[in-house]
């Protein structure tokens, strides 16, 4: 959408009170992207987000003609609970003269179906798993269609008891004609090799080898992991397993066969995560056959909070398309003989761990700070990348996007802080002159993760109505090494806060942001940080909160998932040797501190951040004086998908903003606080 050329003057309006065509309809529309991008022949197929439809993820075919068409109607939802955040929710094969086959796992139930979607009738998917009646359930991620076995490969998660730690993960394999439907035991266990988590295997060019990933407790994949090498027996069992790479203090993040039957695989050893290669004879541990191919101080990889995210993928000529970079990661083509890597042109500044290969065609999702996610291929022989799939279009006039800045500011000790700054914009308004514009901090979540540099509708929801954003990617954050990453260990709630805080008064003191109109929000463990900051800075004129975690202790002990169960003893210490730490930067401990109004969002069935935490926060608040507001959604989890609770969401938080910062707005329903 082009701008029509005017020449009325941008009208004075106070920042914050400015008129735009950016709705919180419109940005809740647009929420999330395509994820789980594969190959499947000459097809490409990818999960969407659909927040219209009660926030389902549906699955997406591009046909040969460019044609895209759902697989399944509503209600099926392809999304995995598998660690909470799931991974790789599908798979499928081509098969001539009858169309793919696809196996999927259904959110709601967990269960894997089957279903032939070029059937001539049209055939409903069939179960392929039991539903479990212990716990939530038989989970399934990281799914591969074995063909000739007459199988699909995947992680199970298994719950054998009530409480979030009584969970099991294994390599198994599901028969495809159905007959483990009904029958926990005709689902196969392919290992008796025990970690608490692993990550699907791998097979070899020749099918003679498998290769995985594996962690346990109290260890988090970004801090260490191994890579686990199997034989695979005629039966098809894994016999002679055994660690080739990794470690305690070694990330090791995606492992790939070669087509040359080398092993690739992304390590963290040298401080950044670089590609490495293991020969095939190579010795347990590496020993003197394991290469860096490209020794760069930069990223090739990133954390796996999913299972099946992939950063780099062979070719079948021997080149390999990775992600990299700094704080950023681009498409490249790197030549493992001469260790020569060339970048994709084109607008796209960041790409989404989900590569797939067909031929010498590399297909990926990106974005860039003036477009939104979308399927981009790349024909490797003759460098032409194309939009494929999900193209972005603009929905209002580009005009109304922010104008963000990647900038580094100076913290506490001289440290280095990371942030995105996108200031008020829109070409419609100016300020009064002399007045200095709000800013909101943003925190985001992990912690260990990382704010891009994407367009986006939230962002751009405030920013064209006056209101400035600061992404700040804090000590802790991933994209800058590993000796960044590791700034937040046992300094969780110190680190993160006094980052955000840094940036905040640096954009005051330089003249940017109005001192007195800082707010600051996050969600998850942005939202920690956010109720943190609350409590110990005196910053902030207000705050948004979205389902954080407010109590360590309780959350550390048996008050979230799995997965995250033991997080905090790197982040924090082991509760056994500092619970005083535990209690003393937990908000719910601290809340008597807390003078600034602030708004409370929480999904009702979120396991990972539970409502049980904003509820023990606001028994401590009440009655305080302190202006809040709680908001809470049925049938959301951790993360807002369905497009009426997004709305409701930005407006709610638009409206504190307008509350606390003096501004006058009769386009957003107005947000009672309770004293």
């Amino acid at each position: 959408m082009r701008r029509q050329q005017t020449t009325t003057a941008p009208a004075p309006a106070p920042y914050g009170s400015w008129h735009s065509p950016v709705s919180a309809g419109l940005a809740a529309s647009h929420d999330g992207h395509p994820e789980y991008l594969g190959s499947v022949g000459e097809e490409v197929w990818w999960t969407a987000p659909r927040p219209e439809e009660g926030g389902r993820r549906a699955l997406v075919r591009r046909r040969a003609d460019g044609a895209e068409r759902s697989v399944l109607p509503p209600p099926w939802n392809v999304r995995s609970r598998v660690m909470g955040y799931g991974g790789v929710p599908w798979a499928a094969v081509p098969r001539p003269g009858r169309g793919p086959l696809v196996v999927f796992v259904h959110f709601d139930d967990q269960r894997l179906y089957a279903v032939e979607p070029d059937a001539p009738e049209g055939a409903a998917p069939r179960p392929l798993t039991p539903v479990s009646p212990v716990g939530g359930g038989l989970r399934w991620a990281d799914l591969r269609i074995h063909p000739g076995r007459g199988e699909v490969w995947g992680v199970l998660e298994e719950f054998t008891g009530e409480r979030p730690g009584d969970v099991r993960r294994v390599i198994a394999a599901v028969p495809l004609d159905g007959s483990a439907a009904g029958d926990r035991a005709a689902v196969r266990e392919l290992t008796d090799a025990r970690h608490d988590f692993v990550t699907g295997p791998r097979l070899s060019p020749d099918g003679r080898r498998a290769v995985w990933i594996a962690w346990d407790h109290p260890r988090m994949p970004w801090d260490g992991t191994e890579v686990m090498l199997a034989e695979v027996t005629a039966e098809g069992g894994f016999t002679a397993v055994r660690p080739v790479a990794g470690s305690a203090e070694e990330s090791v993040a995606q492992a790939e066969w070669a087509p040359d039957g080398s092993l690739l695989f992304v390590s963290d050893r040298g401080g950044w995560w670089q590609l490495q290669r293991l020969a095939p004879d190579g010795a347990p541990g590496g020993g003197a056959s394991r290469t860096t191919l490209c020794d760069r101080p930069e990223e090739f990889g990133g954390p796996l909070w999913k299972l099946g995210h992939r950063w780099f993928a062979p070719l079948p000529g021997g080149l390999i398309a990775v992600l990299h970079g700094r704080g950023a990661q681009v498409l490249g083509i790197l030549d493992p003989a001469t260790g020569a890597l060339a970048d994709v042109p084109g607008p796209w500044t960041e790409w989404e761990p989900t590569l797939a290969v067909d031929g010498t065609r590399v297909r990926g999702v990106a974005a860039g700070p003036r477009s939104g996610h979308e399927v981009v291929e790349l024909d490797v022989r003759t460098g032409r990348a194309r939009v494929i799939g999900s193209p972005h279009t603009d929905p209002v006039d580009p005009a109304y996007y922010p104008e963000p800045r990647s900038r580094t500011f100076t913290g506490p000790d001289g440290r280095e802080i990371h942030a995105q700054i996108h200031p008020p914009h829109n070409p419609d308004h100016t300020a009064p002159e002399g007045e200095l514009p709000p800013f909101v901090v943003w925190a985001h979540g992990g912690p260990t993760s990382r704010a891009p540099l994407v367009l986006d509708l939230e962002i751009a929801y405030f920013t064209s109505r006056g209101i400035g954003v600061a992404e700040v990617n804090y000590g802790g954050s991933t994209g800058h090494g590993r000796v960044y990453r590791n700034r937040l260990r046992g300094q969780w709630g110190v680190v993160d806060v006094e980052d955000c805080a840094a940036v905040a008064r640096a954009l005051a003191d330089e003249g940017s942001a109005d001192r007195a109109r800082l707010a600051i929000r996050g969600g998850s463990a942005g939202g920690w940080t956010a109720a943190v900051s609350l409590t110990t800075t005196g910053l902030y004129a207000c705050g948004t909160v979205i389902y954080p975690i407010l109590d360590l202790t309780a959350w550390a002990t048996g008050g979230t998932h799995d997965f995250e169960s033991r997080y905090t003893e790197s982040l924090v210490g082991p509760l056994a040797e500092v619970p005083e730490r535990y209690r003393e930067r937990s908000p719910v401990h601290r809340a008597d501190r807390i003078r600034a109004p602030f708004l409370l969002l929480q999904g009702l069935e979120d396991t990972i951040c539970p409502p049980a935490q904003c509820e023990r926060l606001l028994q401590v608040i009440a009655g305080r004086g302190v202006p809040h507001a709680y908001l809470t959604f049925e049938g959301e989890g951790h993360g807002f998908r369905r497009a009426d609770t997004m709305i409701r969401v930005l407006e709610a938080e638009l409206a504190l903003y307008a509350q606390t910062f003096g501004i006058e707005r009769a386009d957003v329903p107005a947000l009672e606080l309770t004293r």
